[in-house]
């Protein structure tokens, strides 16, 4: 199975696209991972244009529909993954739905992205988040039972900050989730918040050591699956994600060389 990187474009949304493919590249990621301006053709153009010109992959990602109304909220995200999937991108990485829908508007939510992946062949991914109808291990677990087709990205930092832990008392609902991911964001949560400082630093080893814990877990079951690609996006974020010092808002670290070592760690380890 080949394990494929791509690079966030959270962060550096000020970099020129082609500047940031060329970084990228270098660096050795496989692709990146970014939404595209809807119904912007221009934009997405020039997008597509610089990962083509440096032979990278794109996985789409959808963050942004949050209307409160749910009609609005369908139709918006319908249409963004419409937009999307039209690129033909390696998957959809969707943020769906609201922690506080009522089941009935997230499940139509799963079912509308379920349509415009069975219709286009890109796989639509659910990504567990906060806010989400995926906030949480539990929530999550729920969805997992009663939808044996529903797959998702795990991003399991959103439910260590959820639960104020590293999740050792909901083992059921972890496993469910670890069988059903097809893709990862790889950041490292922790009991009080969805990102350490610095992954490298020895006061997150615990921290740490859970994550690399799940996630092997995940590559081992795609692997068993047959899987021919796994996909990986190594995904910590800017302040005020990353912690920053007070007054000088100056982040406590750096946000590519945090993201690198992550890629780099985990393709040595997965070889």
């Amino acid at each position: 199975m080949q394990i494929r990187f791509y690079s966030s474009r959270w962060g550096w949304e000020n970099m020129a696209w082609p500047e940031f493919c060329r970084r990228v590249r270098e660096a050795g990621y496989d692709g990146v991972e970014t939404s595209l301006p809807l119904n912007d053709s221009r934009g997405t153009d020039a997008i597509m244009a610089a990962l083509a010109a440096e032979g990278l992959g794109l996985i789409a990602q959808h963050w942004e529909t949050a209307d409160p109304d749910f009609g609005r909220h369908h139709d918006e995200y319908h249409s963004r993954l419409e937009w999307l999937a039209a690129a033909k991108p390696a998957l959809i990485n969707a943020q769906t739905g609201r922690d506080w829908f009522p089941r009935e508007w997230n499940r139509a939510l799963i079912a509308a992205a379920r349509e415009i992946s069975d219709r286009t062949g890109v796989p639509v991914l659910h990504e567990t988040h906060r806010g989400k109808f995926s906030f949480s291990a539990a929530a999550t677990a729920e969805f997992l039972r009663e939808d044996p087709r529903l797959r998702i990205s795990a991003d399991f930092s959103h439910w260590c900050a959820v639960s104020e832990s590293l999740l050792a008392d909901q083992k059921e609902s972890l496993d469910l989730a670890i069988g059903r991911a097809d893709h990862l964001h790889a950041r490292v949560g922790h009991a009080e918040g969805p990102q350490v400082s610095d992954p490298r630093a020895p006061e997150w080893r615990e921290a740490l050591e859970a994550h690399l814990a799940w996630w092997d877990r995940i590559v081992e079951c795609r692997r068993g699956a047959g899987a021919e690609v796994f996909t990986v996006t190594p995904e910590f974020g800017p302040a005020p994600y990353m912690p920053a010092i007070p007054y000088t808002g100056q982040p406590v670290a750096d946000l590519w060389a945090v993201n690198l070592h992550m890629m780099n760690l985990l393709r040595s380890r997965w070889a």
